[in-house]
This record gives structure tokens, sequence and C-alpha cells, in this order.
């Protein structure tokens, strides 16, 4: 395991050059009124990658997270995704919230399935592909069930799905884990890497865990404390054939995780 960290005293985000990006974030700005919450942000995210977001609370990761989905404009400064600049949400974008944002009234079927009812596809076709991806994320037989009737895992296993079955180009995630246990968070960051590998789309993962970080990406990126800069781009570089635990154990794993907190940690709260 290697890894690939450019200073933040010298960063330059142009000095990263990404291959065949999807998505591209231009000299993005935003501000809340008096409050700059984002200045100058540049970014690229290539396809069958997986970048996470990562820095203090309040250093704008969400923030960015909604202005590349289109679901926030930006003060200044532009999303380009397939070439084409963003100025709302798009199909070609999904996004799997924090707190699940499923339809109550739904079934876990119809949940999945409701990007593409919306769509206009048949209901077959539709529930075909949706049970398609209710058995990737681990809920076969769970088809019929209701939001209520499942615990707070399994719901966050259907917005997933959900954002899969759609065939989004770039998929957008908010903290998904943060509201399971350890056990099921470390299984959902199994299963979330057998998907990228898998469906080789365009990820963007905000967390707070810095562990977490280091296992599910394939680059960190560091924003300062607000306004949220581009501090420090983080390559971990890490071998997935390992198993699992070996990973976590590996001495350039934890390497890399101390490196990330000692950059941090004054920002702690």
């Amino acid at each position: 395991m290697t890894v690939t960290a450019l200073a933040a005293d010298t960063f330059d985000p142009a000095s990263v050059v990404t291959h065949d990006p999807v998505v591209r974030v231009e000299a993005i700005c935003k501000h809340y009124g008096s409050t700059e919450a984002l200045r100058n942000i540049d970014l690229q995210f290539e396809r069958g990658k997986l970048t996470t977001l990562l820095g203090p609370s309040g250093c704008g990761k969400t923030t960015l997270l909604k202005i590349i989905a289109g679901l926030v404009p930006a003060t200044s400064g532009q999303i380009v995704v397939n070439g084409r600049a963003v100025t709302g949400p798009g199909p070609e974008r999904a996004f799997v919230f924090q707190d699940f944002a499923l339809m109550p009234w739904a079934t876990v079927l119809r949940n999945v399935g409701f990007g593409l009812e919306l769509k206009g596809m048949a209901a077959a076709e539709r529930n075909r592909i949706a049970r398609r991806y209710i058995e990737e994320v681990g809920l076969q037989g769970f088809e019929d069930k209701y939001p209520h009737e499942l615990s707070g895992g399994m719901r966050q296993r259907v917005g997933i799905a959900r954002a899969f079955a759609v065939n989004a180009d770039v998929l957008l995630l908010d903290e998904p884990f943060s509201a399971v246990d350890e056990q099921n968070r470390r299984k959902f960051q199994e299963d979330l890497l057998r998907l990228v590998e898998m469906e080789r789309k365009t990820f963007i993962f905000v967390t707070h865990s810095i562990e977490e970080a280091v296992y599910v990406s394939d680059r960190i990126v560091l924003l300062s404390p607000r306004p949220g800069r581009v501090s420090n781009i983080i390559d971990p570089r890490i071998d997935r054939t390992a198993n699992p635990d070996d990973i976590r154990r590996d001495p350039g794993y934890l390497d890399v995780v101390e490196e990330i907190w000692q950059g941090l940690r004054h920002y702690a709260e």
C-alpha cells in the first residue's frame, strides 16, 4: 500500500491531472448571505473511482455535494457533467441522502423503482431492475415491506438500491452509513466497494470518518475549515484484493489514517 499526499501549504488543484473526468468542478464559490461556505473549488472526478470529501464540520462537504447534484445553486463557478454545465438535478446524477428520504407509503420495490417510474418505464421492466438491485444490496425477500417495517440499516440499503436502479453516471452519497451501528457500517463499506467495482460509475462520497474515508476511497479530498477550500488530496492506493480485516490492520492503511488525523486534529471541536 502506498500513499500520495500533496502538502496543504503548497497545494495547487490544477496540479492534479484526472484522466477522462466525468465531473468537473470549476471555481465553485458559495455564499449564504454574509457567510462564505466554499471558496474557489476546482476538482475533477473520473469514472470507476470513489472520491471522498473529508474535512472538519462546517467545511462545506455536503454543500459541495448538493451543488454537484444540482440541488443547491453555486454563487459562482460551474459544474460540468459529461461535458454539459449543470443547471439543476438531472438523470445522470443520483443522490443518496443521509436520512434515507424514502416514501413511507410505498413498498421497498416501489421505492427502489420510483426513479424509473418517473421516467415512464413500464412496470414489468422497472420491477425487474428494482429486484436486481434489491438483491444486490441484500434485501431479497423484503420487496413487499414498508419503510417502517425495516431497520435503519435496511432503509439505507433501499436508498442505495434506488440510486443504482436509475443507472446514473454519477452517484452522490451524503454520509450514507452514519446512522447505522459499527458492525453494519463495516459491512456496508465492503458492499459499497463491491458495487463500485461492479458498476464502474463515478462515486462522490461524504463522511466524517477518517477510517471510513481511507478504507473506501480511491482518492480523498481534504477541505479546509469554512470557507471550504481544497487543502490536500491523498491517494491511499489500497490493495483491494486483500482480506478486509487485513486492510484495516495494514501499517500503510493506519499510516494514512494517522496522517489525515494529524492534519485535521487542530480543527476538532
